[in-house]
This record gives structure tokens, C-alpha cells and sequence, in this order.
């Protein structure tokens, strides 16, 4: 079946899209208000796409009517964030943290988490998360009348000791992915290891 995305509806190319590119990791942001206030709040448009310098992106969508969302206008207001990525025994916070809560209203109290501070920003990290992604924002651009793309240099990585071991290497760690919309997700403790080949290696097999 070829389906052309011109002819469909938005939310038509959004299930398609959300449901066909999988799983996308989730990011959790909290930002800063002009007040003070601490917004967190999960998207699934987002990844890493650089890593000299690192760079992260997240698609961050307009509230009906196009205004922007609380974490949009927090980030391009004091050009920092923070991405936690979520593990499973976040995973509920996170999910209260998807209501729609009022901007001058806090979801961390709800979600009964706990606030640590950066290095490099003001706004502060989730203390219960293993991994957090100091950021600052490179730059904004508006996404057709509905989508803001932020991109991010991460400046600082806070990561549990537990999961370091030597030369950098990342043991133990199994965050959620986001699978289909509304509401699907997976978990990435199922996984398998091959080497890559090389030009060489191909051409050895083949004889």
C-alpha cells in the first residue's frame, strides 16, 4: 500500500508516523519558567543527532490553536533544559507528568519527585532519574504552524555510577521506548549484540 501523506489528515500522518518510526526514546524535560516554576513534560519526538558537538533534538507540538506549549516557550525564554530519559520505575511519574497542568502549576509535586541541580543551568535535573542531559539551546525553528524543533547541546551528562564502567561503557541501563499514539510502549531489556563487518570481512564471506 502506498499512502501519500498529502492527501491525508494530520492526525492520519501523526498515528502513521508515531506507529511506523519505532521506538523512539522519551524525552523528559524540565524547564523554567520566567516565574520559577519547574515544568516537566514527557515527548517521544526526539534523539540524538551529533556527537561532536552533541547534539540533541526534540519536536515539541502546539497547543489547538497554535499557541506553544509551556516547555517550548521556557526553553527559547531562558535557553536551557534538561532531558531525563525514563526507565521503568519512572515510568509512572512520567505518565502523570503528561497531564495538562496548569503553567503555573508544578507536575513535580504531583508525581511526588525531586528536583537536583545542574552544572551549567539554572533549571534542574529529575533527582530520581538515572540519566539526565544538561542542555542549551542552539536554536529554534518553527515546524509548518504546529511544531516547534528545539535543538540542544548537551553540556553536562549526569549518569548513575552504577552504570559507567570502563572506557565510557553503559551497563545496566534500559530505558522505555515509545512505540504506537496514543499510549504504547516497550521496554529494551531484549537485545542482542553483533559485530560490525568491514569491507574485508564481507568479501571473506562470500568466498
Amino acid at each position: 500500500m502506498q499512502i501519500d501523506p498529502s492527501l491525508q489528515t494530520n492526525a492520519d500522518n501523526y498515528k502513521l508516523l508515531t506507529n511506523l518510526v519505532v521506538p523512539r526514546p522519551i524525552a523528559w524535560i524540565t524547564s523554567l519558567s520566567p516565574g520559577g516554576v519547574v515544568n516537566l513534560a514527557p515527548f517521544s519526538f526526539f534523539n540524538a543527532v551529533s556527537g561532536a558537538p552533541p547534539y540533541v533534538v526534540v519536536g515539541i507540538g502546539r497547543r489547538e490553536g497554535g499557541a506553544p506549549k509551556d516547555t517550548a516557550n521556557n526553553i527559547e525564554t531562558t535557553g536551557d533544559f534538561v532531558v531525563n530519559l525514563v526507565t521503568e520505575d519512572v515510568f509512572e511519574a512520567m505518565n502523570i507528568s503528561a497531564a495538562d497542568f496548569p503553567p503555573d502549576e508544578s507536575e513535580l509535586e504531583a508525581a511526588r519527585l525531586h528536583t537536583a541541580p545542574s552544572v551549567h543551568g539554572r533549571t534542574p535535573r529529575i533527582a530520581e532519574a538515572q540519566v539526565s542531559l544538561e542542555c542549551k539551546l542552539f536554536s529554534s525553528q518553527l515546524l509548518g504552524a504546529t511544531n516547534t524543533l528545539i535543538i540542544g547541546e548537551v553540556v553536562m551528562f549526569h549518569v548513575a555510577d552504577r552504570l559507567v564502567g570502563p572506557r565510557m561503557h553503559i551497563n545496566g541501563f534500559a530505558p522505555i521506548g515509545r512505540l504506537g499514539s496514543p499510549s504504547v510502549y516497550c521496554r529494551s531489556t531484549d537485545r542482542f549484540d553483533i559485530a560490525r563487518l568491514t569491507y574485508a570481512d564481507w568479501q571473506k564471506g562470500r568466498s
